[in-house]
């Protein structure tokens, strides 16, 4: 079944982060991920609408959307607004976080949501354990500065593992969240995680993909 998080079930939000073994609800609304840093909103939200994020807001009569985005071992972040009128569901990799998909989600959500305290739940992806970069990759990064020195951890000549969550976390950050208003999961790596997760890097092409969704709620809907 898919992951709950605390920091978005506590102000009632239907989410859930993907597992080997959950269904995704009906109707879900996830775009064409390009690895960009185009969010959309749930109203021009389908399978060709290339973008690496989605925003929704609460329905004005009874009733769900369900927006989300698919990962493999990029990281999935979903956010809301603590009154629950808003929400995103972000994918970011490697190219994603340098393109700066967090900060343009966090702040299309804070346009959706009136005010209101936004929170972030980083979900499962490939950890530091296993995920290793070359030159290249880093030289992307090279705007977070100090963070990126904090994410990575030489391998071999010209080579790193990398955390991606802890430059996601740092981009929420960046994005004006403060850092109680960010969860994640611990022991959480898709690589290792074989038994729950889906993994590109682990399995190569035959990997399947997991899927994170997250729900705006009408009054009065389930």
């Amino acid at each position: 079944m898919s992951l709950e998080h605390p920091l978005l079930a506590g102000v009632g939000l239907a989410h859930g982060f993907g597992t080997r073994s959950d269904t995704p609800p009906a109707g879900l609304r996830r775009p064409r991920q390009v690895h960009g840093a185009r969010v959309v909103s749930a109203e021009e939200c389908d399978a060709e609408v290339e973008a690496d994020g989605v925003v929704a807001r609460r329905p004005g009569a009874s009733g769900r959307i369900a927006i989300g985005v698919v990962t493999a071992d990029c990281v999935p972040v979903l956010a809301a607004a603590a009154d629950a009128a808003a929400v995103a569901a972000l994918h970011a990799g490697w190219r994603g976080l340098a393109a700066g998909i967090l900060g343009v989600g966090i702040d299309a959500l804070r346009r959706e949501s009136s005010g209101a305290p936004l929170r972030a739940v980083i979900g499962p992806y490939i950890g530091p354990c296993c995920y290793e970069v070359d030159e290249p990759v880093v030289d992307a990064m090279r705007y977070f500065d100090a963070d990126l020195d904090a994410a990575l951890r030489a391998s071999r000549p010209g080579h790193w593992w990398l955390d991606l969550g802890l430059l996601a976390r740092a981009a929420l950050r960046r994005a004006g969240l403060a850092d109680e208003a960010i969860g994640h999961f611990d022991d959480a790596c898709t690589s290792c995680g074989e038994e729950r997760f889906h993994s590109f890097r682990r399995d190569g092409r035959r990997s399947g993909r997991l899927v994170h969704w997250i729900a705006a709620s009408g009054p009065g809907a389930p």
